[in-house]
């Protein structure tokens, strides 16, 4: 009788260890799978913000109170804009993000108060805090070359932009796409128009 229990112990014991072993191989597996899904995703997005959602971090005042230097936003990789927009776009070496005032074939006109009027029509600018013609060397009107666009900074009077010869108007090739998402700090999170 002794026997058979012990036979029977052992059979428990053995199965027991089976399941244990079973366990732990699907522990393994299902870790596997966890690491290999976040690469993946990882991977994913990642590819995703460098070909169709670049992210950027926000230096300098030029686009104040707009935007404030070490917020972090996110553009959307696109040839259409509207006059009112942000851009981002290189500028030797470095990436700038500036307004979209006017776009090829436009008249752009400045007075000395800062009013500025795009194809004769004054444009709406809640975004500014004050207005400024700012550091201008061009002269107006002044008419946006083909393929290009005329931009200025939210902080006129100290922004350099297309209303110097230094910057000029941005071409195509060169704008990286449409600011359209403030996503740092939380407490600033939202849609940019």
């Amino acid at each position: 009788m002794s026997d058979l229990k012990n036979i029977e112990l052992s059979s428990d014991m053995i199965e027991a260890e089976i399941k244990r072993i079973k366990r732990k191989k699907n522990g393994r597996k299902i870790f596997r799978e966890t690491i290999f899904t976040l690469v993946v995703v990882a991977a994913i997005a990642v590819l995703a913000a460098m070909l169709f959602f670049p992210i950027f971090r926000v230096t300098g005042s030029s686009m104040e109170p707009s935007l404030t230097s070490d917020e972090i936003i996110v553009c959307l990789k696109t040839s259409k804009f509207e006059t009112g927009d942000i851009v981002a776009f290189y500028y030797n070496n470095k990436i700038l993000l500036k307004r979209v005032i006017g776009s090829s074939g436009d008249i752009i006109e400045i007075d000395d108060d800062g009013n500025v009027k795009v194809n004769g029509c004054e444009i709406y600018e809640p975004y500014l805090s004050n207005k400024s013609k700012g550091k201008c060397d061009i002269e107006f009107p002044y008419q946006v070359p083909d393929n290009r666009i005329f931009v200025m900074g939210d902080n006129r009077e100290t922004s350099v932009d297309s209303r110097s010869t230094t910057v000029g108007c941005i071409a195509d090739e060169y704008i990286l796409g449409k600011v359209f998402f403030r996503l740092w700090p939380f407490n600033r999170i939202e849609v940019l128009n």
